[in-house]
């Protein structure tokens, strides 16, 4: 089927309700301790799948999506910015829930809860292993058994990243509009001296972060031309509960797509573009001086890990490890920070 509701603008992909989704190049961390949030280092390109019929894999085709490369164990992130109204995010990674470990499902669920909440989770890092942390989004090759799929299923099937929006239900996001008026009308009246009054701009990514229990079985590898996300070092970010009740969100998804991850030499061969260069040396960057990240929002709640998550091991458990010697950041060097149109992006059978 087609889902126009979902829409893809240079890089940056449209849901329902104007939550917008990007994919941040960052640098990966090492695979013991606990980190600052790492710096974005510019956006993925993404292609939609249907703009290359001729020379996608069928399965990618039948999926439809969008398609992103990457290299054998890049970090990204994903960044939530510029969300016009609330929405409900369901993130999956090889249709594994990233925030409760559980499966893929066209529902929401609280208990636990398998979704962020947008506008007030400005992005995601990791999947939700820890008490305030998240283990970083590290790409690795499917067949290796590496991948959070293969870990929490023992398969791996799906590969990519798959994301899910559902806006609010008709009432409340009727209510929640009728607010929106009288706030902005507040605002506009408000007197202006010595400063703006009224609410404050809306939260963006800072230009560099952004930043069901097992089921058995060896994972059992399937050969496809695709790569999946494992997990690397800890970090610190919360995943933040959700305050409505459960009944405030439509209960089914406004719109939905299904994100391939693709290696360079691949995305040459489908795209005829260069892929992107190999992501910059972590221990330059911190040599220079430049910024990491630490997030707090004091109004909002942590959500507690799941043990399906809390059990992945990083990829380095798999294939080793290839850091050289960590250099932290200098304390001045973490920074705190917190307190559209376009073309329709084919959906499929997933």
């Amino acid at each position: 089927m087609t889902d126009t509701s979902v829409r893809i603008d240079g890089n940056r992909l449209t849901l329902p309700g104007g939550a917008t989704v990007r994919f941040v190049r960052t640098l990966r961390l090492p695979e013991t301790g606990t980190h600052p949030l790492p710096p974005g280092l510019g956006e993925f390109p993404v292609r939609r799948v249907s703009d290359y019929a001729d020379s996608v894999p069928e399965a990618w085709r039948a999926r439809g999506g969008v398609m992103l490369p990457v290299y054998l164990r890049e970090a990204m992130w994903l960044s939530f910015a510029g969300t016009r109204e609330p929405a409900a995010l369901q993130v999956g990674v090889g249709k594994v829930c990233a925030v409760s470990g559980r499966p893929w499902s066209d529902r929401l669920s609280r208990d636990p809860q398998n979704y962020v909440v947008l506008p007030r989770q400005p992005w995601l890092d990791g999947i939700n292993s820890g008490t305030g942390t998240v283990r970083q989004f590290v790409a690795v090759p499917l067949g290796m058994g590496a991948t959070v799929e293969g870990q929490v299923t023992g398969e791996e099937v799906w590969g990519g990243v798959q994301l899910q929006a559902f806006t609010l239900g008709e009432a409340e996001l009727a209510r929640w509009r009728e607010e929106e008026r009288r706030r902005a009308e507040r605002a506009r009246r408000a007197p202006r001296s010595g400063g703006v009054f009224g609410a404050a701009a809306p939260l963006s990514a800072p230009p560099a972060p952004g930043a069901a229990p097992g089921y058995g079985g060896a994972p059992r590898a399937r050969s496809a031309p695709a790569m999946g996300l494992g997990v690397g070092g800890s970090m610190r970010q919360e995943v933040y509960r959700d305050q409505r009740p459960l009944t405030d969100w439509a209960e089914r998804p406004a719109g939905r797509v299904f994100v391939h991850l693709v290696t360079p030499p691949e995305w040459h061969r489908i795209t005829g573009e260069a892929p992107p260069p190999s992501p910059v040396d972590r221990a330059a960057y911190t040599r220079a001086g430049l910024p990491w990240y630490d997030y707090y929002d004091q109004d909002a709640h942590d959500l507690a890990p799941t043990e399906p998550l809390q059990d992945v091991k990083p990829v380095g458990d798999w294939i080793g490890d290839d850091h050289e010697p960590w250099q932290p950041p200098a304390p001045h060097q973490v920074h705190p920070l917190g307190d559209a149109p376009g073309k329709p992006v084919q959906d499929g059978d997933w």
